[in-house]
């Protein structure tokens, strides 16, 4: 498994930016596809946003299309989640999560993920 530790989570109004950050360790990074998934206060754990290995290519879920950007820097073992025009419906706990198998593949469910970080606190206020 690998280790994963995410920050920038915060407060902020509807309409704003943040960008989180994703620090992996303890496995080759670069050889594997990297998730987002949220969970908010009362719902289930939902994907938001994967990129493959080698940042070719990437996938959203339909409610974040157009205002959320992940990327991933693989020379620093590092992947992002850059959000704009947050909506209060955004809010929850953000989680980076590892692919379990090396390869090229785009995974948008949790079964495929195999190493997961503690959480970043995202809460957009109307």
């Amino acid at each position: 498994q690998v280790q994963l530790a995410e920050s920038g989570g915060g407060l902020v109004q509807a309409g704003g930016s943040l960008r989180l950050s994703c620090a992996a360790s303890g496995r080759t990074f670069s050889n594997y596809g990297m998730g987002w998934f949220r969970q908010a206060p009362g719902k289930e754990r939902e994907f938001v946003a994967a990129i493959s290995r080698g940042d070719v290519s990437t996938y959203y879920t339909n409610s974040v299309k157009g205002r959320f950007t992940i990327s991933r820097d693989n020379a620093k073992n590092w992947v992002f989640l850059q959000m704009s025009s947050l909506k209060p419906e955004d809010t929850a706990i953000y989680y980076c999560a590892c692919a379990a198998a090396p390869g090229i593949g785009l995974y948008t469910q949790a079964k495929f993920y195999d190493s997961w970080g503690q959480g970043t606190q995202v809460t957009v206020s109307s």
